[in-house]
């Protein structure tokens, strides 16, 4: 399945659009298992759905312009970037609604169904995903690699050995630099609050 996997995403790169259809089925299990693992980090009354997740990255990726997807896991890491562009951009406009960036007048009435709803995805669980964010981008300018092992393992759920494959080096250089930069971004992290 891997290889065939692979035989597609190089047709679709390659022009084929009749391999997007073949692929979609082939890849949407593992795309729907990397969203669940994406959406377990956010809290129970999160409003972006895992069905939601998966289509939106599944149409950045249909829709990017350079398609040259080296293997299986090129392809599931690129969407474990996109997943995690995605959930950044929906904290950071729910953040942006909390600040009045979705202000509307209503009536008395509607206000209790209104606040009801809105606490659906809380602050401190928005504050979190955008200083990770923050955090990766800043380990990014030192790191390239370890920022990649953290998109792919947090926010794609792939395995070691996977990710190995994805950054063509060891599994045990990932093991390394997972937990490396686990300790780095919990410093960071720990040091912003």
């Amino acid at each position: 399945m891997s290889q065939e996997v692979t035989r597609l995403l190089n047709n679709w790169a390659n022009g084929d659009q009749s391999a997007v259809d073949e692929l979609m089925p082939m890849v949407y299990a593992e795309l729907r298992r990397m969203a669940k693992r994406s959406m377990r980090s956010q809290n129970a009354g999160h409003t972006l759905q895992t069905t939601a997740l998966i289509n939106e990255a599944y149409v950045k990726l249909v829709n990017q312009k350079e398609k040259h997807w080296k293997n299986r896991a090129h392809f599931f890491g690129v969407a474990a970037q996109a997943m995690r562009h995605i959930l950044v951009d929906y904290a950071r406009s729910r953040q942006s609604a909390k600040r009045g960036g979705d202000f509307r007048i209503v009536s008395v009435e509607e206000s209790a169904t209104i606040s009801d709803e809105a606490g659906t995805v809380s602050e401190e669980r928005i504050i979190e995903i955008i200083e990770l964010n923050d955090a990766l981008n800043t380990l990014a300018s030192i790191d390239k690699r370890k920022t990649q092992i953290v998109e792919l393992k947090f926010f794609g759920g792939l395995s070691i050995e996977e990710i190995a494959t994805f950054l063509n080096v060891s599994p045990k250089t990932v093991k390394r630099d997972w937990q490396l930069a686990r300790m780095w971004l919990l410093r960071e992290l720990e040091g912003d609050r």
